[in-house]
């Protein structure tokens, strides 16, 4: 009888164990994930208004973060080179206890306002100093937990990459909930506190996972698995395509963020939307049965670089669903692809640490290409196509069929390339054919790669060649009619095109129109004397009826203060004796308008127009209290808003600075957010009445556009024959929609708002 108990005696505290060991691991790693990917989009939801809310902020932030996760990475493999298991586990625990003495998370007091060049690595300073210990011990965990789990003994540990999916499976849940739940419930504030206690939890977690180690036989199995496994160690070329396929998907993510978020907001909604799919792959591909086969994926890659190359010929910018839904969808497939490709080559445990140091690496390298190299090299978005392209060299060597056939495939490529291209240089109806069917033409092209991989298993650098063929035949046959010129700075590309014929030159940053300015008559004369102000800026507009108001119930020079500069169309509403201050936080900008190759309107009109360069929240602040008739807020990026500019703080300095019987005018069109709400409780916060503007002017061809515009002063008198205008309507505070405050925005209430109007 005692030799039949006995074994299921002794077996019973080993399965309770290892349960033990499984839960407070997976436990740990995932809480150590929901806080390492929480603290992306609340830090820098903090830093925004120091640099405009640019989205620029965001892709710096991500190098940031890869940075520090390479060093974690690091730290953590030369961490588990030393054999003696105490060491690492009491270095890495005070290591956490010092970084939660920084705690709770703010901005660093050295940093008060940005330099007038050099953000991005001004920004990278405050990201070092402010978080850069909290975040760099929280980087290691992952690799580190997994490799003390090898050294437990568990009967799972020989392959321990499943904690990696249950890492991204937090990294995953606390990006979505971020927009969805943290953001629109509780403020900053609350947010913070919140993340410190989880860093206390993570403390605690990590020390049970410290004491179970040092608790188990020292003689484990893994131990003899992690140092005695003869397994051969990845060679040079193995470590470079790890960080090669690591790059790509990297890179990726930071353009394609860059590419959705600038025509709507400057907000985490927008950045954690695509960084959520990037995470969800590598939670698919680490999974032992991956619900989506490698091989389904690699099949589909083509497809999606050449869904791509028809969505960057088509600028679907018009559409949000398709902005959002098909570019995402297309970098969804293309990192499964890579990382499926990682997760297929990946090594024994013996080299998890270094496997992971390959990957973070990978993802530095790809983050700085795309968030600091890129913008510094091109004057366009040149990064996203190129890292496309670069998307089908990390397809697998495959053995091509019809071998016969294809192999004259280079000399067809080769003359395929000079027909498409050479009718650029000429401007007969050929090349006016090829500009009016670009969309089919590139699209094909784009087509064709995927068709050659699919068909004939074709070399990846076969699909490379026609994938870049078709990303320069969006090139060479731009969707803008007329000359184009680029202008690139951290706060985003701008566009000046010059219309067919050169009637208009029209700036544009993203697919929004920023202002115009005619050039000739429809005779084909020139204009000659004081340029008319045209786009949301004409006098029958929202804001030229505003300025017209604030002047006649004042009956005297105006003094007024405009926020954002634009083509310079705002300097020609000022008449002559009135004093117009412009705050713009991009020099860039303020060159192009002035420009008089691009724009005429401040050289005939405000020639010794100065503008104050800074972001307008600390800039504007300095000016005295009561000194301006008429504040005008224009500041948007594309669509892209600065959220700093729209709260209740923001409102106050600017009735601060009002004269007695001054007025604020907002200007709010945006295809994709309702702001008006916002604008009213703001000012309905600040013991402001307001009043909104949004006819249609039903002239969009003249380049004269319908405006949403909100203006708000102390008392109606203040805004004079606005108060009896049919086309204004005063509008009271909607008790539906939270105040937004330094605190506390919410996007996706306004997101929402936009699409239930229809509008």
């Amino acid at each position: 009888m005692d030799s039949i108990v006995q074994p299921a005696a002794t077996e019973q505290p080993s399965a309770s164990r290892n349960r033990l060991l499984l839960t407070v691991y997976t436990a740990a790693i995932f809480v150590s994930a929901l806080l390492l990917f929480s603290v992306q989009p609340l830090f820098t939801k903090m830093v925004l208004p120091r640099l405009g809310g640019s989205p620029a902020v965001w892709s710096v932030a991500m190098v940031f973060f890869q940075s520090l996760l390479l060093a974690g990475y690091a730290y953590a493999h030369l961490l588990m080179q030393i054999r003696n298991r105490i060491v690492p586990v009491a270095v890495h625990l005070l290591l956490l206890i010092a970084a939660f003495a920084t705690l709770p998370l703010g901005i660093a007091s050295a940093y008060g306002e940005p330099p007038g060049s050099g953000y991005a690595f001004w920004l990278l300073g405050l990201f070092v100093v402010s978080i850069g210990l909290p975040f760099f011990a929280l980087a290691a965990n992952n690799p580190l937990l997994q490799a003390w789990f090898v050294r437990t003994g568990h009967p799972a540990a020989h392959d321990p990459y499943f904690l990696y999916a249950s890492s991204n499976i937090g990294s995953f849940l606390a990006l979505l909930s971020y927009p969805f739940l943290l953001e629109p419930m509780f403020t900053l504030h609350a947010q913070n506190r919140f993340w410190t206690a989880g860093y206390g939890l993570l403390i605690l977690l990590i020390a049970a996972c410290g004491a179970l180690l040092l608790r188990s036989p020292k003689l484990a199995v893994a131990d003899a698995q992690t140092e005695e496994v003869n397994a051969p160690a990845p060679g040079l070329v193995t470590r470079l395509r790890w960080i090669f396929l690591a790059a790509v998907p990297s890179g990726l993510l930071i353009a394609v963020t860059a590419h959705i978020s600038t025509d709507v907001a400057a907000a985490p909604l927008l950045w954690v939307l695509p960084l959520s799919l990037y995470l969800l792959t590598w939670v698919v591909v680490f999974q032992s049965r991956p619900l989506l086969p490698h091989k389904w994926m690699l099949m589909l890659q083509p497809v999606a670089i050449a869904g791509v190359v028809v969505l960057l010929a088509f600028g679907g910018e018009q559409n949000l669903l398709l902005t959002l839904g098909g570019h995402q969808l297309c970098f969804f497939v293309i990192a499964m692809a890579c990382h499926g490709e990682l997760a297929r080559t990946r090594p024994a445990a013996k080299y998890l640490t270094g496997f992971y140091v390959a990957l973070s690496f990978g993802g530095m390298v790809g983050g700085l290409f795309a968030g600091l190299v890129a913008p510094f090299t091109f004057s366009w978005i040149a990064e996203y196509p190129i890292l496309i392209a670069l998307a089908a060299l990390c397809r697998p060597s495959a053995n091509e069929r019809l071998a016969g056939i294809v192999k004259w495939y280079w000399l067809a490529l080769v003359a395929l390339a000079v027909a498409l291209v050479a009718p650029s240089t000429t401007t007969g109806s050929l090349s006016t054919w090829f500009e009016d069917h670009r969309v089919w033409v590139a699209g094909a092209v784009g087509v064709l790669a995927a068709l050659l991989a699919l068909a004939l298993n074709a070399g990846r650098w076969k699909i490379f060649a026609t994938v870049v063929l078709a990303l320069a035949l969006i090139r060479v046959y731009p969707a803008d009619e007329g000359r184009v010129i680029t202008v690139r700075s951290f706060f985003g590309v701008h566009k000046i095109v010059v219309t067919p014929g050169g009637y208009f030159h029209v700036l544009m940053h993203g697919t929004t129109i920023h202002g115009a300015e005619r050039f000739l008559n429809n005779d084909g004369t020139p204009v000659v004397g004081r340029p008319e102000p045209i786009t949301y800026y004409h006098k029958d507009g929202g804001i030229g009826q505003a300025i017209t108001a604030i002047r006649e119930r004042k009956g005297a020079p105006l003094k007024v203060a405009a926020i954002g500069v634009g083509s310079g169309t705002l300097a020609c509403a000022a008449e002559p004796g009135e004093s117009w201050k412009f705050f713009e936080i991009d020099q860039t900008m303020v060159d192009a308008a002035r420009d008089t190759r691009n724009f005429r309107y401040i050289s005939s009109c405000l020639p010794d127009l100065k503008p104050v360069i800074g972001d307008a929240r600390l800039t504007f602040a300095k000016e005295p209290d009561g000194a301006y008739d008429l504040i005008i807020v224009d500041a948007y990026s594309s669509d892209a808003i600065p959220i700093h500019l729209a709260t209740e703080e923001a409102m106050k300095i600017y009735k601060d600075k009002l004269a007695p019987h001054g007025a604020v005018v907002m200007h709010v069109s945006n295809r994709h957010l309702d702001l008006e709400p916002v604008v009213v409780g703001i000012a309905d916060a600040n013991d402001l009445k307001s009043w909104v503007y949004n006819e249609d002017s039903g002239r969009d061809s003249d380049y004269i556009f319908s405006t949403d515009v909100v203006i708000s002063a102390r008392e109606a008198t203040d805004v004079g024959k606005i108060v009896s205008s049919k086309q204004w309507e005063e509008t009271e505070a909607d008790d539906r929609v939270r105040v937004w405050t330094d605190d506390y925005s919410n996007i996706l209430g306004a997101l929402y708002r936009r699409l239930r109007s229809g509008e």
